[in-house]
């Protein structure tokens, strides 16, 4: 069921999927909207959890405004979301954008974040391989021909968002791993194997989390929620469900934190 609500006089687009006693939020990528993670992911959590997604500030059904994108203005957008429609804790699942912004509130706002699944996330912006499209490919003409079916600014304004996140891409986030060791909710990070995020660049935002967990899964690129969305629901679901904090057999670097 989706609704517009009034987030900071802004009216926004949000969708609740399942009743279950505990909620998920899912935060969707730059250039996405919620449908995304909805259409792919939702359906499997909402049988176990209430599902609350929304699309942020010149996204999907949400209009943009005239400022530029910034993390920290998609962190402010969040948690008013989650304080309006959540009314409480829950856990987060953020791709891209979306786990930036999800390891963003997980900081500001721990009281927010149970736990959280941070799906081909970088926490500084030199993380980042160089993104190579091929010209041919569709997933710009797809981007903009989903953007226009929502957007009320239009398809023509897609331009004006794209090039707005491109700026953003290029110079946020710029966490450290100092900072992160302050992240106390259990957090799955989450790859593909050929994901725009260095391998190194993931790993260390792994062992930077106190309570974090690794999966790096195969045959995935970036798009890996809409690539093996069987695998990345199952992975979300056994993460969310299982005892905290983890018991293994043979630990050895969660032995020493």
């Amino acid at each position: 069921m989706g609704r517009y609500v009034d987030i900071a006089g802004h009216s926004t687009w949000t969708e609740v999927l399942g009743d279950g006693p505990a909620t998920v939020v899912l935060l969707h990528g730059g250039l996405s909207n919620c449908d995304d993670l909805l259409g792919t992911i939702g359906g499997p959590l909402a049988e176990q959890f209430r599902v609350v997604a929304f699309d942020r500030r010149g996204h999907g059904r949400t209009a943009d405004t005239d400022a530029p994108f910034h993390y920290q203005d998609m962190t402010n957008e969040t948690i008013a979301v989650v304080e309006d429609v959540v009314g409480g804790p829950a856990h987060f699942v953020g791709w891209s954008d979306g786990g930036i912004v999800s390891l963003l509130v997980s900081l500001l706002r721990p009281d927010l974040v149970t736990r959280q699944v941070l799906i081909g996330t970088n926490y500084h912006y030199d993380g980042l391989r160089p993104l190579e499209m091929d010209p041919s490919s569709s997933i710009g003409p797809a981007m903009k021909a989903a953007y226009g079916e929502r957007s009320p600014d239009g398809v023509e304004h897609f331009d004006v968002v794209r090039d707005k996140s491109i700026t953003l891409f290029d110079s946020e986030p710029t966490l450290t791993v100092t900072e992160l060791r302050n992240v106390r909710a259990p957090t799955l990070v989450m790859v593909g194997d050929d994901d725009l995020q260095e391998l190194g660049h993931t790993v260390s935002l792994y062992e930077s989390l106190p309570a974090g967990q690794l999966a790096v899964v195969p045959r995935t690129s970036h798009a890996l929620p809409m690539e093996a969305p069987a695998e990345v629901a199952r992975l979300v679901l056994a993460f969310l469900t299982a005892d905290e904090p983890p018991r293994t057999m043979m630990p050895s670097r969660r032995a020493n934190r």
